[in-house]
């Protein structure tokens, strides 16, 4: 069961201004990564169903974010199904982000109060996002679909969307200035926040750094 209501979510979002997007097969490399995420000042994680067995990591992982790190809220991404998406509630996923728009995704999500976040990429799949019950549209992906120059334009006729870039976001200031320039609540970030030499060289102090400047960054941006 979700300990965070889907409004707790989505404050959270709001006031961090980024989600991280990780997945990886070793347990132990996820947890260093969640702590190293939380000591860096980041609240919300979610954490991407892949591989073998990818829910049976998110239950561990989950256990421990709530034994050991206060205040962080795991959800789980990349998923497009209602039974996968069941699964992730069952194993406590705080809000779930998928790359489309699923209707018996919402049901699921709704039936329950867990936030959920569909991937869009067109002004009639936010407006129907929305009436499904969408607090935070995922655009997906971002760089494809216009950047930020595509947000701009659909919060014009529709400034009440909150929208979540995944897909092109970097960790560069100029980069990371058009998007909330633009209006984004926050970004998705995957591998330009992870970068493969950090995750293999298990420099988690690095991450935390990394993670640091981000959130200095943002909040800058939002003054």
């Amino acid at each position: 069961m979700a300990k965070y209501s889907r409004i707790e979510v989505y404050q959270m979002m709001k006031a961090t201004g980024v989600v991280p997007v990780f997945y990886n097969v070793d347990i132990e490399v996820c947890k260093a990564v969640v702590k190293a995420c939380y000591e860096g000042g980041i609240r919300v994680f979610e954490f991407v169903n892949r591989g073998d067995f990818a829910h049976e990591l998110f239950a561990e992982l989950n256990k421990y974010a709530l034994a050991e790190l206060p205040g962080m809220i795991l959800g789980a991404g990349s998923l497009v199904e209602e039974g996968t998406t069941a699964l992730y509630i069952q194993n406590g996923a705080n809000f779930i982000v998928s790359p489309l728009l699923n209707e018996s995704m919402a049901r699921v999500c709704n039936r329950r109060k867990v936030m959920w976040s569909p991937g869009c990429g067109t002004i009639s799949e936010i407006n129907k996002a929305q009436e499904l019950g969408a607090e935070v549209v995922k655009v997906f992906p971002a760089s494809e679909v216009g950047g930020p120059s595509f947000v701009k334009a659909v919060k014009a006729p529709m400034p009440w969307t909150d929208i979540m870039p995944t897909g092109g976001v970097t960790c560069e200031k100029e980069n990371l200035k058009q998007w909330f320039a633009a209006g984004v609540t926050c970004v998705g970030m995957g591998s330009n926040l992870f970068p493969k030499e950090i995750i293999q060289k298990k420099d988690y102090y690095a991450l935390k750094e990394k993670a640091v400047a981000l959130i200095d960054t943002i909040k800058a941006l939002k003054k």
